[in-house]
């Protein structure tokens, strides 16, 4: 375990992580993993700092180039403080969720689901904006098939022929009975001849 100063860390983050790396190669070790474990307020100043980040690390290295490791450290403005303990039989922490890693993934958790429920109100609202587009067009296409049926429709004013004036003209129809009325005069004129022919004339007798 690591402990470094916070101002140091949050400044710099490569160059401390870079540091680790060297005390590590000059002490023949393999860094296996490397996590920032947590930034907390000191009980008491150590060098000055009131606040320090811990970096936990797990290496594989020689037992008696441990005494090296920590020399490194001690000699290193980089660093306050190093604690080494032996981790055999503990190989499965090696993957445990440190302090500040799950501070991190709720603060991301947080931070998604904001974004999905801000997503979501997005699609509601084009969803809705669409349905009320889709409305309005459907109401205007009604509208527009009104007036196109409305124009369609012939006006009665229009269409009524108003009657001429003037002199009124006898329907051909009634030639046919002026034609059989002139028969009837014809012969009713013979038939007034015949009975005057029959009357005797002022010289003849008349024969009992």
């Amino acid at each position: 375990m690591f402990l470094v100063d916070s101002a140091k860390a949050a400044a710099d983050w490569t160059g401390i992580e870079d540091a680790i790396k060297l005390v590590m190669q000059r002490g023949d070790a393999v860094l296996v993993s490397m996590k920032k474990w947590d930034e907390r307020r000191l009980a008491y100043e150590v060098k000055g700092c009131s606040r320090g980040t811990y970096i936990l690390c797990y290496f594989k290295a020689d037992g008696s180039r441990i005494r090296d490791i920590e020399r490194d450290v001690q000699l290193s403005e980089q660093f306050m403080r190093v604690l080494i303990l032996s981790a055999e039989g503990r190989e499965t922490d090696v993957g445990k969720e440190t302090p500040t890693m799950k501070v991190e993934r709720e603060i991301r958790e947080k931070r998604e689901a904001a974004e999905a429920k801000v997503a979501e109100a997005a699609t509601a609202k084009a969803a809705k904006a669409a349905q009320a587009e889709q409305t309005a067009g459907e109401a205007s296409s009604e509208v527009e098939a009104e007036v196109s049926e409305s124009s369609q429709t012939p006006d009665v004013s229009e269409t009524v022929e108003e009657p001429e004036t003037g002199d009124a003209e006898v329907p051909a129809a009634a030639e046919p009975e002026q034609a059989e009325a002139a028969p009837m005069e014809a012969e009713v004129l013979q038939e007034q001849t015949k009975e005057e022919d029959k009357k005797p004339s002022a010289g003849e007798e008349v024969s009992p």
